[in-house]
């Protein structure tokens, strides 16, 4: 059985609202609601979508109770995304903390298995990380429990912030089944941190994706994040053939979601053609792996 498909909404931040600095921002009459997100997803015919919560319009009941039954009406496979685009700052923002434990129940509500979670970020990531990460076990120790009690299992994403061995130890330390990983393909690049061994070592704790694809950018300066930048599935430097091939071999049950964030030049404000040609080359992988 071919390994499934799917979207993170983040692939159009701009569209939601959240523009870079150094990014256009779109005409008025090209932004997006959640309604139109769920829709694009549903014309590429992919499995599943992975839903930005930073980009919802409510956090009522009935909202997410709407959204769910959109969810189901298209068939979506889905993961609750929370944290953008901080999360819980290394470990300095409790107030944070007490935000991702009040959404684990709106994961649950739209029927969401998985909530992908950030513990930091690229603002954190040249401090040490021997206390951050004292602090986090801690703080992840005590939201599995929630977790647990909602069924909704933790995916902790790699941000640009910590290598492969350092999630591998934030893993071991909290050991809890409730408590994996988001393997972002290209985030462990942008630490130089090779992606295809990152994986290596984590594949059988995946709980969830993001399939980046990313190539320099001439003339921005490499201590920028961005010097990494975005390309659709198959036109960068990831090898995410061989990254899905490492995924299946692990039995990941989850899906394979695109996402992008600033895209390089030479793809500039296309989002919507990004998106496509990485869901057409994610289907060419998927195929060839079988």
């Amino acid at each position: 059985m071919a390994m499934r498909i799917g979207i993170d909404s983040y692939c159009f931040h701009r569209y939601f609202g959240e523009v870079y600095p150094h990014q256009t921002p779109p005409a008025e009459s090209e932004k997006m609601t959640m309604a139109d997100f769920l829709a694009f997803a549903k014309k590429l015919g992919v499995d599943g979508v992975s839903l930005e919560s930073c980009f919802f319009p409510s956090y009522d009941k009935e909202w997410f109770l709407d959204l769910k039954a959109q969810l189901d009406e298209y068939g979506f496979d889905r993961v609750y995304a929370w944290g953008h685009p901080d999360g819980l700052e290394a470990g300095k923002n409790r107030d944070e903390f007490d935000s991702m434990m009040a959404q684990i129940p709106y994961a649950r509500l739209i029927g969401a298995d998985v909530m992908r979670v950030v513990a930091s970020s690229l603002m954190f990531r040249f401090e040490p990380h021997g206390p951050q990460l004292d602090i986090l076990v801690d703080w992840f120790k005590e939201a599995i429990k929630v977790a647990e009690e909602y069924d909704v299992k933790l995916a902790v994403e790699n941000h640009i912030d910590y290598t492969s061995d350092e999630c591998v130890e934030l893993l071991d330390r909290v050991d809890s089944p409730y408590l994996g990983l988001n393997l972002d393909t290209g985030n462990f690049l942008r630490l130089l941190d090779d992606p295809v061994q990152g994986a290596k070592k984590l594949a059988d704790r995946v709980y969830a994706t993001h399939i980046k694809d990313l190539k320099p950018v001439k003339g921005v300066d490499v201590s920028e994040w961005y010097f990494f930048s975005s390309t659709p599935v198959g036109d960068g430097l990831v090898d995410n053939l061989e990254l899905a091939r490492i995924l299946k071999a692990a039995d990941y049950q989850g899906f394979l979601a695109v996402e992008t964030d600033s895209l390089h030049p030479d793809y500039a404000n296309r989002e919507h053609q990004a998106v496509e040609q990485s869901v057409k080359e994610l289907r060419r992988i998927t195929t060839a792996i079988g």
